[in-house]
């Protein structure tokens, strides 16, 4: 199969069109036309993940976040983002990337999922047509009331993650949810315009989070990675699923910060 056929597959799921203007999706490095036998799935495209996918011999990475975000006046060995785009293109691996498309279409329910958020909505409408309303993160009702610090514990064990950050009383009672994977801060007024009482997100700083709390609405800071490493696995049962033949190698799970 082609890279361009299963980029074709790719966007079955989530089109590009429902990317940002700002965003930088689609194939980013490589040839439309190469051969595609294994693909290489994961997170970001850092350094660790080019080694290992050109010591594997992959034909194509696939990843959330994309590399190449901001223009680029040069590509040369000795800058961090050059050096891996030029250990790309001497391998021959096509690069791919779905980012705010897949937040959209695909990331948004499927961390509602892992929650079993039920009666859900879009938390921010990016696109509306007759059929369909699409956006960014859902709201919607947990399976029952449970305490902030109950829900905390419970984010933690939907996503498999070690920590998480809380704004709010740990003994307050929350049943109606919103959750945005990645950075969510500036969707906190759709939280509470949609009657959330606690909001599980990523990246979010002291004023916003205790800013939130003082109009009522809690926060569960679960971090970038910590909702959104979920892709590497969702994008592994789809391709099996929808691209069979495939050998398909993934970045094993690593979260990118430790604490003391």
């Amino acid at each position: 199969m082609t890279c361009q056929e299963i980029m074709e597959r790719l966007e079955e799921l989530s089109p590009a069109h429902y990317a940002k203007e700002w965003d930088n999706v689609g194939l980013l490095v490589g040839n439309r036309e190469k051969t595609v036998k294994s693909i290489y799935i994961a997170l970001d495209a850092t350094k660790e993940v080019v080694d290992e996918a050109v010591a594997l011999g992959a034909d194509m990475i696939l990843t959330h976040h994309p590399l190449i975000f901001k223009g680029m006046k040069r590509i040369v060995s000795d800058h961090f983002i050059g050096e891996r785009l030029i250990g790309l293109i001497q391998n021959d691996i096509c690069y791919y990337t779905m980012h705010t498309n897949f937040d959209i279409m695909g990331m948004a329910d499927a961390a509602a999922d892992e929650l079993k958020l039920r009666n859900r909505e879009v938390l921010q409408v990016t696109y509306e047509d007759d059929i369909s309303v699409e956006g960014f993160g859902r709201f919607g009702n947990l399976s029952h009331e449970m305490t902030l610090r109950e829900c905390a514990q419970y984010v933690k064990q939907c996503f498999d993650i070690s920590t998480v950050k809380v704004f709010g009383e740990p003994e307050t009672a929350v049943y109606r949810a919103a959750i945005c994977p990645g950075s969510g801060g500036s969707m906190i007024p759709d939280a509470l315009q949609k009657g959330a009482e606690v909001y599980i997100t990523g990246d979010i700083d002291h004023h916003e989070g205790i800013d939130a709390v003082a109009q009522g609405l809690c926060v569960i800071d679960a971090g970038h990675y910590g909702i959104e490493h979920i892709f590497v696995d969702y994008m592994e049962q789809y391709i099996r699923r929808e691209i069979p033949g495939l050998t398909i190698y993934k970045k094993a799970p690593e979260e990118p910060c430790w604490f003391i």
